[in-house]
């Protein structure tokens, strides 16, 4: 589902690389703790219908081209509550992932079809039908491009009607913090976009709960999944 940020007035906080650093620069925008909030737009051939999203991110390691964070999907119909998701992203920067997939069952057809619909793509393009885009330069560039994969449900069981077995081809702005997002699933004809808006600093007083996530570096450490996810599940606590 894909992610776009509306209507931002903050201003650039992109800092510079490193000299000889192809990589993204780091972006303040982008880090632990910033949450942002949006809508994922679902087609399918039977009806659209919009859910409110909150996302937010709990671990950032740029070393590593890694992250992850929450999706929180609200109002989703025959919901009771809202669906709340663990998800894992590859931040694309030449040295740990590039703008080929790999996995997922995602072709290089289908990356390149996906990252297309992002307009600040274009320049990229050529390149990366060459190799991936592993020479490209992207220090200077104000977008980082990043795979959101969602691991698992949080609050609710896998019988819930949802699927996340697909993931997400997404797009940051470091100038407004805007974030668009499509989805790619080979099995599902339903259309996902999400659009997300700049950082909500005060977004934890519209909802409050507990939940056992990984925070900061935890989400780094793999071991931290061991016996976690049914304890997950019942820490959700909406108040």
């Amino acid at each position: 589902m894909p992610v776009r940020v509306i209507d931002s007035t903050a201003p650039s906080q992109v800092s510079g690389a490193l000299p000889g650093d192809t990589r993204p620069p780091p972006c303040s925008l982008l880090s632990v703790g910033q949450a942002f909030t949006g809508t994922q737009n679902v087609s399918s051939l039977q009806k659209d219908e919009a859910w409110r999203v909150n996302v937010r991110i709990q671990g950032c390691d740029l070393e590593r081209g890694y992250l992850c964070g929450t999706m929180e999907a609200l109002n989703v119909p025959m919901a009771d509550t809202p669906v709340i998701t663990f998800w894992e992203g590859e931040i694309v920067d030449t040295k740990n992932f590039t703008f080929y997939t790999g996995k997922w069952e995602a072709a290089p057809e289908d990356d390149i079809r996906h990252w297309s619909r992002f307009t600040s793509f274009s320049q990229f393009k050529s390149q990366v039908e060459i190799d991936g885009g592993k020479s490209l330069d992207l220090s200077s560039s104000p977008y980082i491009y990043m795979r959101w994969k969602e691991q698992y449900f949080v609050n609710v069981g896998y019988d819930c009607g949802l699927t996340i077995a697909g993931f997400y081809y997404v797009c940051f702005s470091c100038s407004d913090g805007s974030i668009n997002g499509f989805y790619y699933d080979p099995n599902s004809t339903t259309n996902l976009k999400f659009e997300s808006n700049f950082p909500e600093s005060t977004i934890a007083s519209v909802y409050q709960y507990q939940l056992s996530v990984p925070l900061a570096g935890e989400c780094l450490n793999p071991s931290f999944y061991s016996g976690k996810r049914a304890e997950n599940k019942r820490m959700i606590n909406w108040v």
